[in-house]
């Protein structure tokens, strides 16, 4: 039984809302005679708890394996990469380089030029391979492949007028190759000349400078050489494929892609690194938000239990709602008491919930408290705490909360204070 006199000086000198705030405490929170009620209330508190923190969890570990996978990606692709939608060659010219050299947000860039080749050598099966070119001194300023150089040295240079090669170290075992072994090149579209014009197809022959181990989610190109030397192998002349770009900032990608694109026209297709593995990419964000639609199930069942307790809630209020509507309350005033019952029992689910779930994320973070298989590329379960998430977390688990009072509260301000008197 709510004092009547109490509420109504407090309801003529504060102001609706703070009654309606007190009021709805007090119906939230009392352990008289709502035992049942009180037991509801903390099943709701308790599940909005564990689905908010377990959501923000799950959700910072799919972001944490986003990042591992990025960076991994990022050790063979640009931020931003320049090719031609005419063919697969063009050429680089002084508008074009001038273009690149204005934008201040690019550090460094390398032009390339790639494609299929047959690996020839007497001892071996012969191979299909990815070959690139690649300007030494400009390809690993924007790439760290010279860190991870297993045996020889990067030496592409020409001695002994042959040309160097890198190769990587899967396929030298698969080969049985060694460093210093002489390999010859077979160009596709070399052998298809040869086919047509009734000719033998021209080799270029390379030595093995070094091997190189590196771990790649995706297919990369297996063997190096110098940009010069790729050019005669794909007769390109002085055509390259493509320009490899390293920006100051890989979050900048997306402005400088749409700066570069509207100067360049669309004679140039401007890929940044998410284009390069969109596939890849969208699959992850894909079961991100997959397990947050299925997790939010523990969150709509507290959800549940709300709308059960603020219904025996209002049923067992029932008189006095109705004193407080022949008190002056509307209709609406007993509609926010119950909506801000939900409100409250979202906050503190949402807060507790919220700093379990971050604190078991940092904690992950900072010691891998749960490891992976040996065979994984990394030992614990990644972590990366995302504030736009952990905001959608939140947000997402509070507005169920407050939509879960709707019923109740519109259950009560239909209460007629005549009746709820007189019957009760």
């Amino acid at each position: 039984m709510v004092r009547s006199h109490v509420i109504l000086l407090h309801y003529h000198y504060f102001g609706s809302m703070k009654t309606n705030a007190l009021i709805a405490r007090r119906y939230l929170f009392s352990k008289k005679h709502v035992s049942l009620i009180s037991t509801l209330t903390g099943i709701s508190i308790t599940g909005v708890t564990i689905g908010t923190a377990l959501l923000i969890v799950v959700l910072s570990v799919f972001s944490g394996f986003f990042e591992v996978i990025k960076g991994f990606l990022l050790q063979n692709d640009p931020d931003i990469r320049i090719e031609s939608t005419a063919s697969d060659t063009f050429v680089f010219t002084g508008d074009m380089q001038q273009t690149l050299a204005d934008k201040p947000e690019i550090k460094d860039l390398a032009s390339y030029v790639k494609g299929k080749s047959l690996m020839v050598h007497p001892q071996v099966n012969d191979q299909v391979v990815q070959v690139k070119g690649i300007n030494q001194d400009e390809y690993f300023k924007i790439n760290k492949l010279s860190n991870n150089i297993v045996k020889g040295s990067i030496d592409l240079g020409v001695k002994n007028r042959i040309p160097g090669m890198l190769l990587n170290e899967k396929l030298m075992r698969e080969m049985n190759l060694e460093v210093g072994d002489k390999i010859a090149l077979l160009s596709a579209d070399g052998m298809r000349k040869s086919l047509t014009q009734f000719s033998l197809p021209r080799n270029y022959r390379f030595e093995i400078r070094g091997t190189y181990s590196r771990l790649q989610i995706t297919d990369g190109p297996a063997v190096f050489i110098e940009q010069e030397a790729g050019q005669r192998l794909f007769e390109t002349k002085n055509a390259i494929s493509g320009i490899d770009i390293r920006l100051q900032k890989t979050e900048e990608a997306e402005g400088v892609k749409t700066s570069l694109q509207n100067k360049l026209g669309s004679t140039y297709k401007i890929s940044t690194w998410y284009d390069l593995q969109q596939p890849l990419y969208d699959i992850m964000y894909l079961e991100k938000w997959s397990s947050y639609l299925i997790l939010m199930i523990i969150v709509i069942v507290a959800v549940l239990n709300i709308i059960g307790s603020l219904t025996m809630i209002v049923i067992q209020k029932n008189r006095d709602i109705g004193v407080l509507q022949t008190m002056g309350f509307t209709p609406s005033d007993i509609k926010q008491i119950f909506i801000r019952q939900g409100l409250y029992i979202g906050l503190i689910g949402c807060f507790i919930g919220g700093g379990i779930g971050l604190l078991l994320s940092w904690l992950q973070k900072q010691y891998g408290l749960i490891k992976l298989s040996s065979a994984f590329i990394i030992d614990a379960y990644p972590v990366s705490i995302e504030y736009l998430d952990v905001s959608i977390v939140l947000i997402g688990s509070l507005l169920l909360c407050v939509l879960a009072s709707w019923y109740p509260a519109r259950r009560a301000s239909r209460v007629e204070p005549a009746d709820a008197i007189r019957y009760d």
